[in-house]
């Protein structure tokens, strides 16, 4: 567990998700054990990195996590691994506060992890020099212990580059990758399109790969790797096993929905649920189930399909008229309304929830949000009256009736209407807020709960 790296740049779209991506597959490749992480609240980057590994993709966020839980959890998600990688958001300094308590480098200290900066260095020549310099000595705790330079023009491009580096800094570069836009990873508007929709992902990780084995110094990553010193003693979260599920929840898992973070589904398995995979594109019915949990996804991109899945549609709505308990988040809550409109054309969705759903060009609500408990949910999501969370929608609900009843006040975000979030619906709760089961949000755990006391009424 001591070997491990930290992939940050130093902006965002540098190429770090990319690099980090064929990293992963690399080193796998190898024989060796990869834990990826990611830091901050992300879906998307965490399934390709999850796949290159073969390994789960964990999130570490300081908005959402404490800093010993962080700790914790990193240490308890690396045993039995040979290397662990992390993934940065956005820029090595950039954070929600002033003093970058929560940035990428607050994150590598904490962890005592060596950083690798990816460098977009498209039109850079002898200003690489002071940029490296001024971003190691902004934070003389954060051991920047090397850069991979990304999108090079040319074999001489990079000669000029690593002389530049060379001579002005004790920085080694222990990669060059030449610009090839085969190695780009197709984006839409919430970033890298998931890999759960592209059917070429297995094909374009083994391609990342093969170009950082050949572009990037492997051997010398691993001996910076390998140069963390050991963590300090702490506590380690252990992951619990499986006990005997005693409900069954179904979960929709297919290109549409694809948005669930690894912890919490194994909060919701170690919580008693059998988790249970429904396609909403391909699946006729509902299975025989005790509940249903809705991620987020790109419901919007494949309207068509889900609108033409009638009899699965009525099979749900006719399950949460009865009563079956739901959570939706975001992409399912679109998916619970009447329609979905975009670029033009409007589909049916499943009709549960009074309201349709429009797709805007610009972010409707986007960041981090403080939601507070109005006791109005089915079930009580946590003791804390105010939960913490994200949001990333371009879409709107709208046409919601005057009376309807929601879950949520909202203290920093947008949610339904910039006030509310939570539509309620006899044992349904779909909001736009996307919940970590964490320590001050232990979700997971409420809502099975309420499935087992509704199964045994």
């Amino acid at each position: 567990m001591m070997s491990r790296i930290y992939i940050s740049a130093a902006h965002k779209s540098s190429g770090k998700t990319t690099v980090s991506i064929g990293l992963c597959a690399a080193l796998q490749q190898r024989g060796l054990k990869v834990q990826p992480f990611k830091k901050g609240p992300d879906y998307i980057d965490p399934m390709w990195l999850g796949q290159a590994a073969t390994r789960p993709c964990y999130n570490l966020d300081f908005y959402t996590m404490q800093r010993d839980e962080i700790l914790s959890t990193y240490k308890s998600r690396s045993l039995g691994s040979d290397i662990t990688l992390i993934e940065g958001n956005k820029g090595l300094y950039d954070g929600l506060d002033l003093d970058g308590s929560n940035s990428n480098a607050a994150l590598a200290t904490l962890l005592e992890v060596p950083v690798i900066l990816v460098l977009d260095a498209r039109g850079m020549t002898r200003g690489i020099a002071p940029l490296i310099l001024g971003y190691q000595d902004f934070d003389k705790e954060v051991y920047i212990a090397g850069v991979i330079l990304n999108q090079l023009g040319g074999s001489r491009h990079e000669q000029k580059l690593r002389a530049v580096i060379e001579h002005y800094t004790d920085v080694p570069v222990i990669g060059a990758i030449h610009h090839d836009h085969n190695l780009e990873i197709s984006e839409r508007h919430l970033g890298l399109i998931p890999s759960n929709e592209s059917a070429q992902a297995q094909e374009q990780i083994n391609q990342l790969a093969k170009t950082i084995t050949q572009q990037v110094d492997l051997d010398a990553l691993l001996e910076i790797a390998s140069s963390a010193p050991v963590l300090q003693a702490n506590e380690t979260i252990p992951v619990p096993p499986q006990p005997a599920s005693t409900i069954r929840l179904g979960i929709m898992r297919d290109a549409a929905f694809g948005f669930y973070y690894p912890g919490d589904l194994e909060a919701l398995q170690v919580a008693g649920a059998e988790l249970i995979p429904i396609d909403a594109i391909n699946d006729a019915t509902l299975p025989a189930i005790d509940g249903l949990f809705i991620g987020g996804g790109f419901p919007e991109t494949h309207m068509d399909k889900l609108a033409a899945n009638h009899s699965l549609r009525q099979s749900i709505k006719q399950a949460l008229e009865n009563g079956l308990p739901c959570y939706a988040e975001c992409g399912g809550l679109m998916y619970l309304a009447r329609s979905i409109s975009w670029q033009g054309n409007t589909a049916e969705m499943v009709g549960l929830l009074p309201g349709d759903i429009h797709m805007h060009k610009k972010p409707q609500g986007r960041g981090y949000i403080r939601i507070q408990q109005t006791g109005n949910a089915p079930w009580v999501m946590h003791t804390n009256e105010v939960i913490v969370g994200h949001e990333f929608h371009y879409s709107a609900i709208e046409n919601l009736p005057a009376d309807t009843t929601f879950a949520f006040e909202v203290k920093r975000g947008t949610g339904i209407d910039g006030q509310h979030d939570g539509i309620v619906y006899k044992n349904t709760l779909a909001c736009y807020a996307h919940l970590r089961d964490t320590r001050q949000s232990p979700w997971a755990r409420a809502f099975v709960d309420f499935i087992q006391q509704h199964k045994q009424k």
